[in-house]
């Protein structure tokens, strides 16, 4: 197989170095592999698309040839065969040695849950030291999966995230400069899916717990924010909410769509291969 450079993104072959629970919600994998020195991000909301065995299989199935054509490679493969791929975010890049950290949301994962789990909750739960993953990431620092760009002007960074997006906000959070002003909605199934966010910014950040109830988003629109000239936006999470806090603060705070940057990580009631189909 090989790993051709598709720049600034390229394929890496990993394994699992270890896993820990963050929460009933949350798990944080740390992959290592021969070529991560390759692997470059300025992190922030760095998106990543990672590729996962199905049960029983010893790796991820993919074409032996990960060219130029390895999407439509991949989407010829046997749906039951080929490669779960998911998107997610790089929680953190270490060096010496070279690993990088993926944190997952277990949804329907444990006693309480709602709805079945899909295959990457599956894999992630049961992650161990030594199971083998594919990863598509960047081979350049600063590259377009890279969503969070606040203008140089912004004097209040705005953030809101439901539990898919957690990872990408506290990565956010730890890299911003001391001084920059933050107002933070992080939004999460339980109690104990709470975390210390390290972060040298001037951050008021508010868990939101749903403890099995609707979502937060209320507390949102009725917060009063900071005053502020420049504000910068951020919103990433289930499709339909972020749609709607986004019309929030455009329709009803009057800030300027253009400094406000929504990602839909996944719909309710869909699969991420059905979020694709819409393209969305």
């Amino acid at each position: 197989m090989t790993t051709a450079v598709a720049a600034p993104f390229r394929f890496f072959s990993l394994r699992v170095v270890r896993a820990k629970r963050l929460g009933p919600s949350l798990v944080r994998v740390t992959f290592a592999g021969p070529d991560l020195h390759a692997f470059r991000s300025d992190g922030r909301d760095q998106s990543l698309s990672l590729f996962l065995p199905h049960p029983g299989q010893p790796e991820p199935v993919v074409p032996l040839e990960l060219g130029d054509g390895w999407w439509q490679g991949w989407r010829e493969l046997p749906a039951g065969v080929r490669a779960v791929m998911r998107s997610y975010t790089l929680r953190e890049l270490r060096r010496n040695p070279d690993e990088i950290d993926i944190d997952f949301a277990l949804h329907g994962v444990g006693p309480d849950a709602a709805a079945p789990a899909g295959p990457a909750s599956r894999w992630a739960a049961r992650a161990t030291a030594g199971d083998r993953v594919l990863l598509l990431g960047p081979a350049v620092a600063d590259n377009r999966a890279i969503r969070f760009r606040p203008p140089g002007d912004t004097d209040l960074v705005v953030l809101w995230g439901d539990e898919t997006a957690v990872p990408a906000a506290t990565a956010i959070l730890g890299s911003l400069p001391a001084g920059t002003r933050v107002r933070a909605w992080l939004e999460v199934p339980h109690a104990g899916d709470v975390q210390t966010v390290p972060t040298r910014a001037d951050a008021e950040v508010t868990w939101l717990v749903r403890h099995g109830g609707p979502p937060g988003a209320d507390a949102v629109r009725g917060a009063r924010l900071p005053a502020c000239e420049r504000p910068y936006v951020w919103l990433a999470g289930e499709c339909g909410r972020v749609k709607a806090l986004r019309r929030h603060f455009v329709g009803e705070r009057g800030i300027d769509r253009r400094r406000v940057t929504f990602v839909g990580h996944w719909r309710q009631g869909m699969t991420e291969e059905q979020l694709r189909a819409t393209g969305e």
